[in-house]
């Protein structure tokens, strides 16, 4: 038998798990072994599908999350097996996401448990060659491998500007909700201060109201909440797309002509139509601006698009209502100007938007909800410091991602694109506006091992370094 075609894959979050699939699922001239490096040891989760909190619903009905758009039931189907009453309109547990692309990854390997082995490390360097690339890990490993797969993405948030490194370094702030027992340490006495009124917000206030805390205040610059889901609004159809909108090569221009045809629509559609019409040329809308415009999109424009892009399930909204109606959570359209860690929690200087205004509120804890952070040059990983330093990748102007090929591959500073590292994931917001839902990442998935797989070549002999040992261990999701 030939010897096996050998892919790292760096992350195992949705990207990652669905790329390793699709190899393992595929066929080339040689079979393909796939090794999954991740530093948390959370296979198949992400920070997405990684909490087991009955009140975080995937925000997308489950007729729109299958795996595989060519089967749109095949999620459906999988929930379906351990709850009945699930249906294609349902919003369900992100833990049961979870489960299911555990599942697709032991399916993908059966009769082949030697086809996916996982690493739980950091990877620390690649050095590509023509044909293959060195692994280097923060254990110490040097692994050769034929392809390297970069899906990585989902950074700590940002620290919010103006709090002293003091604050931010005391227990009272809190920068990723997300990690593993994050919010252990909150007590229910006092209201606890979130920053950012995003998705991640509603996750964490209901989270914290689960715990019994007290009360919640939610900072942003605009105190914008997500829209709702509305199960009752049908897809799309032609009418629905702003016309017009695909000859426009500024934001503004975007946004005018979303107003605009959302007015001319009155009672002929609803809003949500007019946003989803937009899903399918997203990326080629976001292509036809120059850098400058894109900056000012970024700027002024995305905390509309996002609370109207990505909207909370009906269920999430409703808790969320509830908790505004009975005073247990507070928005404050505001910009925070400091914080200081006191004996019983913290207070945080707010300027109250469109005012000269001051307010302290005296909280608990501070729990940074902004998400991602989104300069990638500021993230602080050592894998893509390491890629930039040595030329092998660069950021977009913008620092929204990488630049990266159509077909995958990473492009060097000089311009040339790689035979061996490949990215997908969330930093492909760079190219193509956004990248973090399943309907786009999937594709981009498949596509991209569909790539790999099309560059393996015939057995031949190969100067290719010897490899050192494989690692040994079965893929067990439960790490």
């Amino acid at each position: 038998m030939s010897e096996p075609f050998t892919v790292a894959i760096v992350g195992a979050g949705f990207s990652g798990v669905m790329t390793a699939v699709h190899l393992l699922r595929g066929t080339g001239p040689r079979p393909v072994r796939v090794l999954m490096v991740n530093r948390s040891g959370a296979m198949a989760r992400g920070v997405a599908y990684g909490t087991n909190s009955p009140a975080h619903l995937l925000n997308v009905p489950a007729g729109r999350m299958s795996a595989f758009p060519e089967d749109p039931g095949h999620f459906v189907r999988f929930a379906q097996s351990h709850d009945p009453a699930i249906t294609p309109g349902t919003f369900v547990r992100r833990a049961v996401y979870g489960e299911y692309l555990e599942h697709l990854l032991t399916e993908a390997t059966a009769g082949r448990p030697d086809a996916l082995s996982q690493i739980v490390t950091e990877v620390r360097g690649v050095e590509p060659d023509r044909a293959w690339a060195t692994v280097t890990t923060a254990d110490g490993r040097r692994l050769t491998v034929d392809r390297v797969v970069l899906a990585v993405g989902h950074y700590p948030p940002a620290h919010p500007p103006g709090f002293s490194t003091d604050f931010l370094a005391s227990p009272q702030y809190i920068r990723d909700p997300w990690g593993r027992g994050a919010l252990d340490a909150i007590s229910g006495s006092a209201p606890i201060l979130l920053i950012g009124t995003g998705l991640t917000t509603l996750d964490v206030a209901l989270d914290l109201h689960s715990r019994g805390v007290s009360g919640a205040i939610a900072v942003s610059r605009r105190g914008l909440l997500p829209r709702t889901h509305n199960p009752k609004i049908p897809p799309p159809e032609a009418i629905h797309r702003p016309p017009g909108i695909e000859s426009e090569h500024t934001a503004t221009g975007y946004a005018r002509a979303v107003h605009q045809h959302i007015k001319h629509l009155d009672l002929k559609g609803d809003w949500r139509q007019v946003i989803d019409s937009l899903r399918p040329i997203t990326s080629s809308l976001w292509q036809r601006l120059n850098s400058i415009e894109r900056e000012r999109f970024m700027r002024h424009l995305r905390p509309f698009w996002e609370v109207h892009r990505h909207r909370a399930s009906p269920e999430t909204g409703l808790a969320i209502e509830q908790l505004l109606n009975n005073g247990w959570l507070t928005v404050c359209a505001g910009r925070l100007l400091s914080a200081e860690a006191t004996s019983a929690g913290a207070n945080v200087n707010v300027r109250v938007r469109g005012t000269n205004e001051r307010r302290v509120f005296h909280v608990g804890a501070v729990v940074n909800c902004t998400g991602p952070a989104n300069d990638i040059r500021t993230a602080g990983d050592p894998l893509l410091n390491e890629l930039f330093h040595w030329g092998q990748a660069r950021p977009d102007p913008l620092g929204l991602g990488i630049d990266v090929a159509e077909d995958g591959a990473i492009i060097s500073s000089n311009g040339e694109s790689s035979r061996v590292l490949y990215y997908v994931g969330p930093l492909l917001r760079a190219r193509d506006g956004e990248g973090t839902a399943v309907p786009e990442l999937r594709v981009y998935a498949a596509r991209l091992a569909r790539t790999i797989l099309e560059s393996i070549p015939a057995p031949i002999a190969s100067a290719r370094p010897e490899p050192p040992p494989w690692p040994t261990a079965a893929f067990d999701p439960r790490l």
